[in-house]
């Protein structure tokens, strides 16, 4: 039995309107531009508006996403949101999302695998996919992660912005365009290099736990780099494999964007050039699981992507979480 490869049908993004510069923190924080952009890339982020929240986010990129995909709301099977930040700890930020869309018929849930959420939750789509338990999945990545940051830590609070981004996947009507496979880890061993520790079982929100932070985002950055720097392009040199190719078969490269460094260093130890690579993180900052679908959104809509090109993807995050991915787009 011949199974259906899965393609993505429509990409959406969304980021706030308010946009929070080097130059705005350095009146915030002991930091500079030349300091932040030098180690990171990163020269602005987005930060949500009061009152908006992870799903409203959600939403505005899932609706880019379904018209591009002419998929009406009401035609989605499932929804998966992929995110750390989400509405509330219960229920699921997907829920909102599926109320909020209209999405009657579709179940909806949460992954939680940080910055590699998206490719997790693309993953999840295509097994439905190829089984045939689901025809129109929609796939979203979203971060609020302006109310999980201590912005007083100024090794964290330069990093991340706020964002969603989304991909509606469905059967491939040819088989030559499609998913081909996606090669996911993790190492629990690694789990302390980034965490929120508190608000859970292990630390209960408490008077104690909120005076020491432990409800924001704590990261030992320069192991997280180097553990990025060993994992991703074994993730890449794997996928590849498992079909038989070269890293110079690769068309386009569409990447988790946490760090400029990390990303040019792994495509240069491929030997993929860089004008193959989508970067935006200049403009956004790390957006966590938000991050990949926005820049396979990006590459997109300006026509980048054609049909029949390799499309490989790579992401990390917390958990560690990690994960390589190849499409025919």
């Amino acid at each position: 039995m011949t199974l259906t490869q899965s393609l993505i049908l429509g990409t959406g993004s969304y980021a706030p309107s308010h946009i929070l510069t080097n130059q705005d923190l350095e009146k915030i924080i002991d930091t500079s531009d030349a300091w932040i952009v030098e180690r990171t890339g990163i020269r602005e982020r987005h930060i949500a508006a009061e009152g908006e929240t992870t799903s409203d986010m959600a939403v505005e990129a899932a609706k880019k996403a379904l018209a591009m995909a002419e998929t009406d709301p009401a035609e989605l099977d499932m929804i998966i949101v992929a995110t750390i930040s989400p509405d509330m700890p219960m229920p699921s930020c997907a829920v909102f999302v599926q109320a909020k869309l209209g999405a009657t018929r579709a179940f909806a849930f949460d992954i939680s695998a940080a910055c590699a959420g998206s490719l997790y939750g693309l993953s999840i789509a295509d097994q439905f996919i190829r089984s045939g338990q689901a025809k129109r999945v929609l796939v979203i990545g979203a971060e609020l992660l302006s109310r999980v940051i201590n912005w007083n830590d100024r090794t964290t609070c330069v990093l991340f912005g706020d964002a969603a981004g989304a991909f509606v996947v469905g059967p491939s009507n040819d088989p030559a365009r499609g998913l081909m496979s996606a090669h996911l880890h993790s190492d629990g061993a690694a789990a302390n290099m980034l965490t929120i520790p508190g608000g859970g079982s292990k630390y209960p929100q408490s008077e104690d736990v909120i005076a020491k932070q432990m409800h924001k985002v704590a990261m030992n950055g320069r192991e997280v780099y180097k553990f990025a720097l060993r994992v991703l392009p074994d993730a890449i040199l794997e996928a590849l494999a498992a079909h038989g190719l070269k890293p110079g078969a690769i068309d386009h490269l569409v990447t988790h964007q946490a760090n400029v460094r990390i990303i040019e260093s792994v495509v240069d130890r491929l030997g993929v050039p860089r004008e193959k690579c989508w970067l935006n993180i200049e403009r956004y900052g790390n957006t966590s699981s938000a991050s990949l679908p926005i820049s396979l959104d990006e590459a997109n809509r300006e026509g980048r992507l054609k049909p029949g090109d390799l499309v490989a993807m790579m992401a990390i995050g917390g958990g560690m979480a990690w994960g390589s991915a190849l499409m025919r787009w």
